[in-house]
This record gives C-alpha cells, sequence and structure tokens, in this order.
C-alpha cells in the first residue's frame, strides 16, 4: 500500500502568476519523503542524521509537472517504492489535488554514511519497510 502525505500551499509556496514556484515542489517532496521515513519507514531523519550518521540524498530526480497548485490548495503527496538495492531505492511521487494530478516525480535515494560519504547498506528495518511497500514500475 502507498505511503500517503499532505501539503497546504501557502503564500510562500507561490510566485506572482499566484501558482506554486517549482522549486517549492521539490521542498514539499523532501517534506514527504522525511514524512515517509518517520510514519511508514520508522526512522526519523533526527535519529538518522543525528544518532545513525547516515542520510538519504536524492540522486536521480524526473520531474513532470501535470498541471499548476495554486494558494490554498490542500495537496495528497503519495510515495510508492519501486526498486530496492543494496544501498539505493527507487519510488514514484504523486502529488494530487482536486481530483486531478498536479506532479509526477521519479526519485532515486541512496543510504548514505554522513561521516564517509559513501553508500552503504540500508539499516534492515528500513530495508524490511521499503520492501513490504515495494510495486512494480509500470
Amino acid at each position: 500500500m502507498p505511503f500517503t502525505t499532505r501539503a497546504q500551499v501557502r503564500f510562500a509556496d507561490v510566485d506572482p502568476a499566484g501558482i506554486v514556484f517549482y522549486p517549492r515542489y521539490f521542498e514539499m517532496l523532501n517534506g514527504a519523503v522525511e514524512d515517509w521515513f518517520e510514519q511508514d519507514l520508522g526512522l526519523d531523519f533526527a535519529a538518522m542524521h543525528l544518532k545513525h550518521d547516515i542520510g538519504v540524498p536524492t540522486v536521480k530526480l524526473e520531474t513532470e509537472f501535470v498541471s499548476p497548485s495554486r494558494l490554498g490548495d490542500r495537496l495528497e503527496i503519495t510515495i510508492t517504492p519501486q526498486r530496492l538495492g543494496r544501498t539505493s531505492c527507487g519510488i514514484s511521487i504523486v502529488f494530487t489535488g482536486e481530483g486531478r494530478e498536479r506532479l509526477r516525480a521519479q526519485v532515486v535515494l541512496v543510504c548514505m554514511d554522513l561521516v564517509s560519504h559513501r553508500p552503504v547498506e540500508w539499516p534492515e528495518g528500513v530495508r524490511a519497510a521499503i520492501e513490504a511497500g515495494l510495486v512494480p514500475a509500470c
């Protein structure tokens, strides 16, 4: 079952045209990944970074902006893991609002040791949780 979280389009998110300024989508996307790790995978970013010295930088990001979002819109952000490697994970992220897609993204995250800046294997519990939610890519 995919993971879903929510975001509201705020005044700081929109440009003078009244639509989400595209870099703000990436901030929302990162926030959704942070929610996914805490709420679904069992490892919040504070513990990951401060106790375990690991991070999950985005190493690949393909994005399609499907339709604009405006100030006040409430968006659902759905994360579906599609591929799990020894140190990386491919996920699909879809933003929707008012019954229509707003943004689609394909993301690759890598589990990285924050001291050596080298890829490391996923922690066992995180790996098991990602694996449980895997949905093959179309």
